[in-house]
């Protein structure tokens, strides 16, 4: 059991208000690598005004639905619930269980054990997947946010035939850089729900959008908890429009690889080791990791550290070369 909280907010990257806060005196504009959103956004199609001011149509759900199952390897559209963002559907998708033992493989990102919670589970984290096996409600994050961890995915099916009818949930939401490895294609299985975050690899996170792929008797069950016009109308358009173009999202791949070993070698030559990371952010290890947290953020890059991992730092991915010259001096200085 985690003696945490629930109702009180988790701390999280992106939160330039609080960066401001700790460094004042900071030049800007701050260069925020706290998070694991792509910097190199999708471009934004022109969007018809109506569709700002009216509620959006069931055909452009089910569309963006269709156009999702092709993109994830879901099995048909009618495994495809879209939402308003991941962060809404964790608990939801954590009430398709009844209230029991929830246990979530950790250290992994904080919101999952919080919203399990929510949901009326007992949960405690387990350090290996064979430990979630006796689990009411298991969640694996894959690959895993902060290190990177995968989990191969005949591990991961075994552990759903082994659960059965218990729910596994795995959230994929860094799994778009690197798709191999994704479980959407096995979602006709009934205790399996698989997490997509929509904003991350598009680098459209204010677009708020994420899906939850299930089999479609789960995917009914999620709908009638959302309710209609859950997605806003500009939300399914940019949703169908990027998830369709696969020539963006081909090269965004290389391009996302290239510069996470860009970033490998800038942490190297700092003396820090990379011990982790997606194509998204990097995970590196220092001693001196709170001095260099300091440092970063009095030359107005703010960074993640870890109160419970005081050598860890993570690192998103810097976009314009204006903003790597910033980090390979401050990391140099």
């Amino acid at each position: 059991m985690l003696p945490r909280d629930v109702a009180a907010p988790l701390s999280h990257g992106g939160d330039l208000g609080a960066a401001r806060k700790l460094f004042p005196a900071a030049p800007e504009p701050f260069i925020d690598l706290s998070t694991g959103i792509n910097p190199f956004p999708y471009p934004l199609p022109r969007l018809a005004p109506e569709l700002f001011a009216r509620l959006p149509e069931p055909d452009e759900v089910e569309r963006l639905a269709a156009v999702a199952a092709a993109a994830y390897g879901a099995p048909s559209p009618a495994h495809v619930v879209a939402a308003p963002g991941l962060q809404i559907l964790l608990p939801m998708v954590a009430a398709l269980a009844p209230a029991g033992r929830a246990a979530v493989l950790a250290p992994t990102f904080g919101e999952h054990a919080r919203a399990v919670a929510l949901a009326g589970h007992a949960v405690r984290e387990v350090a290996q997947p064979a430990d979630l096996a006796d689990a009411d409600l298991a969640v694996v994050t894959n690959p895993n946010n902060p290190d990177g961890r995968l989990v191969a995915g005949e591990t991961l099916l075994a552990l759903a035939a082994a659960l059965a009818p218990r729910l596994l949930v795995i959230d994929e939401a860094f799994m778009d850089a690197s798709p191999q490895a994704s479980l959407a294609r096995e979602t006709a299985r009934p205790n399996l729900v698989v997490l997509r975050s929509f904003g991350k690899f598009f680098g459209l996170a204010g677009v708020r959008l994420g899906f939850a792929l299930a089999t479609p008797a789960l995917a009914a069950r999620l709908r009638a908890a959302l309710g209609p016009w859950a997605v806003s109308g500009p939300a399914l358009a940019i949703g169908a429009a990027a998830l369709a173009d696969a020539a963006w999202i081909a090269a965004t791949r290389v391009r996302l690889a290239e510069s996470a070993r860009r970033l490998d070698a800038l942490l190297a030559d700092a003396g820090l080791d990379v011990v982790g990371g997606t194509a998204l952010f990097r995970l590196a290890r220092g001693a001196a990791a709170a001095d260099l947290f300091d440092r970063l953020g009095r030359a107005g890059i703010f960074v993640r550290r870890f109160a419970d991992q005081p050598t860890w730092l993570r690192f998103g991915l810097p976009g314009a070369q204006a903003a790597w010259a910033r980090l390979e001096a401050a990391l140099s200085a």
